[in-house]
């Protein structure tokens, strides 16, 4: 089986999630490729016949455990990286989407190396994956518009 992520025929459809919990946002440190070293969202690849919100809750089950409900979409992002040449290499679309966090504790899956809970000014300080900040912006608002 080809690794159909590295030099793709269309962009990889994917989601993350802003979990919120007592006005903390859990951020991740990825142990592997992309992005291996960065703070970033849990999340990762739509399956097909799998909805967003569905996609979220089995992503962040996967990598972290937790139980989670989905608030709404936080924004958009593209990750698009190129080799030597100028070829591309990868190319995402993420979905990250805000979450209250329902249920469990971080346990992570081999694809992270580290989770804390973060006050969201304190992320600025950490090597991100582009516009982190931003989107974790984005999800406390929604969460403070959420009944």
């Amino acid at each position: 089986m080809t690794n159909t992520r590295s030099y793709p025929s269309r962009p990889i459809l994917a989601v993350s999630a802003a979990i919120i919990r007592d006005s903390k946002v859990l951020i991740v440190r990825r142990a592997r490729e992309p992005a291996s070293g960065l703070y970033t969202l849990p999340g990762g690849g739509v399956e097909v016949g799998e909805t967003l919100f569905e996609a979220v809750k089995r992503e962040v089950r996967e990598e972290t455990a937790l139980e989670v409900e989905l608030v709404g979409l936080a924004g958009y992002r593209e990750a698009i990286g190129r080799n030597a040449d100028g070829v591309v290499e990868r190319h995402f679309v993420i979905l990250p989407f805000a979450a209250r966090w329902i249920a469990g504790e971080p346990v992570l899956s081999g694809e992270l190396s580290e989770a804390i809970w973060l006050d969201p000014a304190a992320i600025t300080g950490l090597k991100t994956t582009a516009g982190l900040a931003e989107i974790v912006a984005a999800a406390m608002a929604l969460m403070t518009k959420s009944p």
